[in-house]
C-alpha cells in the first residue's frame, strides 16, 4: 500500500462519517444485510460504503470468514480509530448540550455486582436528583487480560467503578473512592442479632455462605478461622452472586460475608456480627480513560461519588467510635 501522504484531497474529502459508521455496524453484526437491516438502508448501499472506503484507503477492510464478515487488519486499525472519534464527537455534542444546558446529557458506566448492588445505587440517586435530565445506562463489569479493561478501550463506557487498582496505570486515570472490607452478617431478628460479643467458636457448626475458595471473601474467613486454631467453617453455599447472599442470610438463617458497602448501602434486612476479621482493606475506584475527554456529565457523577463515599467512610468511622 502506498503511504496516504495527502490528507485534504485523499482522505478529509473522501472518508465520510456515514461510510465509518456503516463499517462500525457491519463489524459489529458481522453481516452486511443485517447491518442494512440495522441501518434501514439497503445492502447495495452498504456494500457502495465500504467499497468507497476501500477505494479512498487503497486497501481490503472486510474479508468473509466462517464467522460471516470480519475485519482485516487494516479494517480492524480503523474500526479502532473510527470508534474513537465517534465517541469524541459524542462528548463534543454533550459538552454542547450542557453549556446549554447543566443537567443535559448521557454516561455510561460498568460495576461488578459487588458495587452495583452497593455504593452505586446511593451515588445515582444523588446523581438524578440533582441532574434530573442527565441519562445513565449501567452495565456489568467485564474483565480480560488484553485489553486490560476492554469496555473503556473500545469506548462502549465512559467509567468503571470497581474494587482494584490496574497495574497498568499508562492509558486509565485513577482514583480511590474508599477503602473497603468483608465483614460478617446475619439476618435481623435472626438468633444472632443483639449479640454484642460472638466467639467464632460459636459460628463453626452455623451454616456459611461466600464467594467461591480462592477469591478474598472466601480466604479472609478461613485465615480468621486458622488463625484462632480453629477448622475452617462449614460452607453451605459459595456464588459471586450478592443478591443470592442477601436472600440466603435474611431467609435461611446463614452467615454470609459481605463487603462492608454492600452491607451497608443493600443489606437493610441485615445486621454486621460483632466480629473482627483479620482482612486488610482494598481500595474501591473510578476508572477512566486517560485519552478519553471527560464530559461534563463524567466530572458531576465523579463529585456525586466523591460525596456519596465521604459519607459511608464518616458513618462507619462513628460507627466504630
Amino acid at each position: 500500500m502506498a503511504k496516504i501522504l495527502d490528507w485534504d484531497s485523499r482522505i478529509g474529502k473522501r472518508v465520510r462519517l456515514r461510510d465509518l459508521h456503516i463499517l462500525l455496524t457491519v463489524a459489529q453484526c458481522s453481516s452486511m444485510a443485517k447491518a442494512a437491516a440495522r441501518l434501514g438502508v439497503s445492502q447495495p448501499a452498504v456494500s457502495e460504503a465500504i467499497a468507497s472506503l476501500e477505494h479512498a484507503l487503497d486497501v481490503r477492510l472486510l474479508d468473509r470468514g466462517r464467522r460471516g464478515v470480519e475485519p482485516t487488519m487494516y479494517g480492524a486499525a480503523l474500526l479502532k480509530s473510527g470508534r474513537a472519534a465517534f465517541d469524541e464527537l459524542r462528548q463534543g455534542i454533550n459538552q454542547i448540550e450542557s453549556l446549554s444546558d447543566p443537567t443535559a446529557g448521557d454516561l455510561r458506566i460498568a460495576s461488578p455486582e459487588s458495587i452495583s448492588a452497593g455504593i452505586l445505587g446511593p451515588i445515582i440517586k444523588v446523581m438524578c436528583e440533582r441532574y434530573p435530565r442527565v441519562q445513565l445506562s449501567v452495565e456489568a463489569f467485564l474483565t480480560s487480560a488484553r485489553p486490560l479493561y476492554p469496555q473503556l478501550d473500545s469506548r462502549e463506557v465512559d467509567l468503571i467503578i470497581t474494587r482494584s487498582i490496574p497495574r497498568e496505570l499508562n492509558d486509565f486515570a485513577v482514583e480511590i473512592l474508599f477503602e473497603d472490607q468483608i465483614r460478617l452478617a446475619t439476618a435481623s431478628g435472626g438468633p444472632w442479632d443483639n449479640r454484642r460479643k460472638i466467639d467464632l467458636a460459636e459460628l463453626i457448626d452455623v451454616p456459611w455462605i461466600t464467594v467461591p475458595s480462592g477469591d478474598v471473601g472466601s480466604s479472609v474467613v478461613v485465615d480468621a478461622f486458622r488463625t484462632r486454631g480453629l477448622e475452617p467453617p462449614r460452607i453451605a453455599v459459595t456464588t459471586y452472586s450478592i443478591h443470592l447472599r442477601n436472600s440466603l442470610a435474611t431467609g435461611a438463617r446463614f452467615i454470609a460475608a459481605l463487603p462492608k458497602s454492600v452491607l451497608h448501602f443493600g443489606g437493610q434486612d441485615l445486621r454486621e456480627l460483632p466480629i473482627d476479621l483479620p482482612t486488610p482493606p482494598w481500595p474501591v475506584v473510578i476508572i477512566t480513560a486517560k485519552r478519553q475527554t471527560l464530559n461534563p456529565v463524567i466530572e458531576r457523577f465523579i463529585e456525586c461519588a466523591r460525596e456519596v463515599a465521604k459519607s459511608f467512610v464518616t458513618r462507619s468511622r462513628a460507627g466504630k467510635a
